[in-house]
């Protein structure tokens, strides 16, 4: 759910569980079919063609993903959405960049195709769309399927033009 709730930044609010992926980080990845953990409100900060939202009856986990999927999962619980999106094959993840892990080793450094290092750290949005806090740690997008692989590598090659993302690429598969 775009809900990331264990930042250590002074700039974050704590009153709030929403956190938005930055809009030229989806700018640069789009198009999606699907986001299964939308914004509240997916017509503020749109990320795919489909939203599943919190005030849905029945979360993303439980219900059938298809196409391209954006996920940026609430970042204390991303292993239990990562283990899916790894099974689908097709999507984009955002993540804290915590690689000793074992989530980490088991459904990324063992399943995904490429990795896009983000250069600093990401400052997200909030619910309504303004600025919001800063992450407490280092993110990574990680990519399943070839086609996402690609995708990550053009976003990073451009990433001082045209929107594109900063960062360090690395091909796993």
């Amino acid at each position: 759910m775009n809900n990331q709730t264990n930042f250590a930044s002074k700039a974050t609010d704590r009153t709030t569980d929403t956190w938005l992926t930055p809009r030229h980080i989806l700018d640069a990845l789009m198009p999606f079919d699907l986001d299964p953990c939308a914004a509240p409100d997916p017509a503020i900060w749109p990320t795919a063609a489909n939203h599943f939202t919190i005030g849905d009856s029945a979360s993303g986990l439980d219900r059938e993903w298809a196409g391209r999927v954006w996920l940026n999962p609430p970042y204390k619980t991303a292993f239990k959405w990562i283990p899916k999106l790894a099974e689908h094959g097709n999507g984009i993840a955002l993540i804290f960049a915590r690689t000793e892990t074992r989530g980490f080793f088991e459904h990324v450094w063992n399943r995904a195709h490429a990795l896009l290092f983000l250069k600093g750290r990401l400052s997200f949005h909030l619910a309504d769309g303004s600025k919001g806090g800063t992450a407490g740690a280092p993110s990574v997008l990680v990519a399943y399927g070839e086609n996402n692989s690609k995708v990550l590598d053009v976003a990073q090659m451009c990433g001082g033009r045209y929107n594109g993302i900063k960062g360090k690429y690395i091909k796993l598969k």
